[in-house]
């Protein structure tokens, strides 16, 4: 891993940005971005942790767009019940003057996995500029923190997640384990009547 931060990190930030953008069209299997970032900060202190975080937030925007486009294709595989259900949530964020930036922002301001995020969005062939907006701006403020504070937490996750296989898959388990629970809400009836109901989670017709 550290080969792969060496050669990226040769070209300056634009080595890194395109690593950031590679890493976050990925769906699973790839290292959390914040990581990446502090993983270069921690090679190179002569790097300014606001252009990282700039430069970390454009990359993994970037990458999700593309995400969110190729997941869109798979929407026709899905149950028409699963449909509804994300079309629900569409017109709820749609109805909303911000809705798409804020749930963006929120989810983007937290260290969380958000390829299934935005594997979301795709099923539910979400197309505003304020998912974009929302999401680089609470990745940007997010990843500045965590490079900033990367001194103290980095070694410590490093030590937990030793075995960086293990690390990977236990982001990917979470992201998975997210998926199946939004999928499992009934977002009809909670937006419509408030009311929490959860239906089996069949993705798709076959």
């Amino acid at each position: 891993m550290i080969d792969i931060f060496s050669i990226f990190n040769q070209f300056s930030y634009f080595g890194i940005f395109l690593l950031l953008v590679l890493v976050n069209t990925a769906p699973i299997l790839m290292p959390p971005t914040w990581l990446i970032l502090a993983s270069f900060y921690a090679l190179d202190e002569s790097l300014s942790p606001v252009f990282l975080a700039v430069i970390g937030a454009t990359g993994a925007t970037a990458g999700r767009f593309v995400l969110l486009y190729t997941s869109g294709f798979f929407r026709k595989f899905i149950s028409e019940e699963r449909k509804s259900s994300f079309d629900g949530i569409t017109n709820y964020l749609k109805s909303k003057r911000l809705g798409y930036f804020f749930a963006s922002f929120l989810f983007g301001a937290t260290p969380l996995p958000s390829n299934m995020l935005f594997i979301s969005y795709g099923l539910m062939k979400a197309k505003s500029v304020q998912i974009y907006l929302g999401f680089w701006l609470g990745r940007a403020i997010s990843y500045y923190v965590m490079i900033s504070v990367s001194k103290v937490i980095l070694i410590p996750f490093a030590k937990l997640f030793e075995d960086q296989l293990l690390g990977i898959l236990f982001v990917d388990v979470l992201s998975v384990v997210m998926l199946v629970f939004f999928a499992c809400v009934n977002w009809n009836m909670l937006i419509t009547q408030r009311k929490v109901q959860f239906v089996k989670p069949k993705f798709w017709k076959l």
